[in-house]
């Protein structure tokens, strides 16, 4: 019995621990393409360290949205995702946002869901004010400028998992909300894209 121990030990200190990392994401670029002095007012970009003037991140594709044969659906070819082209105009309080997304079928798919933070925040355009007019001007239709639900919850402050994040389509601000309050639904469906 001593042996075989032996044996596992000696064979488990040989062997080598590797750490693997992901390779890192490309981000897409913000859309913001103006700068602001302290005041507001709009000025020229150039080595002001502005996102308008460094614009980092991977080009938009053009078009950026392609609508399907059906003009239900929009696929975002930037990050492969596909959306409700014309979202439903209910107000839902989170739990029944969750519940419509993930009941929805839609375009010959049945797989939509709620999309989390991340996924809702690349629908944004940092460069516009109205991000529902934004949105109009690539094929939306609908979008409201109101709080759109994600199906990401608060983990911040106090532990509050009765916060969800949302999204203004109204100015783009991404903030925590009361999950018993009302937001409006765009459904996805598919993973956000990886670059090779």
């Amino acid at each position: 019995m001593y042996n075989i121990q032996l044996i596992l030990l000696l064979a488990t200190s040989m062997l080598t621990v590797t750490t693997t990392h992901a390779a890192p994401a490309d981000l897409p670029k913000s859309g913001q393409i103006s700068c602001a002095d302290s005041t507001g007012a709009v000025m020229a970009c150039m080595g002001t360290g502005q996102d308008g003037d460094h614009q980092a991140g991977v080009v938009w594709p053009s078009p950026r949205f392609i609508g399907d044969e059906t003009g239900n659906c929009i696929t975002d070819t930037l990050t492969d995702l596909v959306w409700v082209r014309n979202p439903d105009v209910s107000v839902r309080n989170w739990q029944q946002a969750l519940d419509f997304a993930n009941n929805l079928a839609l375009c010959g798919s049945d797989d939509w869901r709620l999309p989390n933070i991340v996924e809702l925040e690349s629908l944004v355009n940092l460069d516009v004010a109205n991000q529902a007019g934004f949105l109009s001007s690539q094929g939306f239709s609908g979008m409201q400028t109101d709080n759109y639900w994600s199906s990401t919850i608060y983990a911040g402050c106090c532990s509050s998992t009765a916060l969800a994040w949302v999204i203004s389509m109204g100015h783009g601000d991404v903030v925590p909300v009361d999950r018993f309050g009302n937001g409006f639904v765009v459904a996805v469906r598919g993973r956000l894209a990886t670059r090779d």
